[in-house]
């Protein structure tokens, strides 16, 4: 997508997002659903139930213990049985596959994405 054809945010709005370094403690999946299972993130201070639409490329085995980027101040949403409280940021990959983002160095959970 070329530049002028992108809707620009104001730096204000984009600040309004909170992205936190979480931990995946736990993963499992949903029943009824083929695309999303639920994960358990840690977050420092607090725990997090989400939903992850990454059923179809990986198991929720595969997730656990995984260094995430969490946007945390999402409105929660009910996706099956399951409230997801947050979203962890991904890019498309080959053939839509997520790419979840994670980070290079140490950060303590909780810590701030800027």
């Amino acid at each position: 997508m070329a530049l002028d054809e992108e809707k620009y945010i104001t730096y204000d709005e984009f600040s309004k997002m909170h992205l936190k370094i979480g931990k995946v403690i736990h993963a499992e999946t949903i029943p009824g659903m083929k695309k999303v299972f639920k994960v358990i993130v840690d977050i420092g201070n607090e725990r997090r139930d989400l939903a992850v639409g990454a059923a179809p490329y990986f198991s929720p085995e595969q997730f656990v213990g995984r260094i995430v980027v969490v946007c945390t101040n999402l409105e929660p949403r009910r996706i099956g049985n399951v409230t997801s409280n947050g979203m962890l940021l991904a890019a498309e990959g080959p053939d839509g596959r997520p790419a979840f983002l994670t980070i290079a160095d140490d950060a303590p959970l909780g810590s701030a994405v800027r």
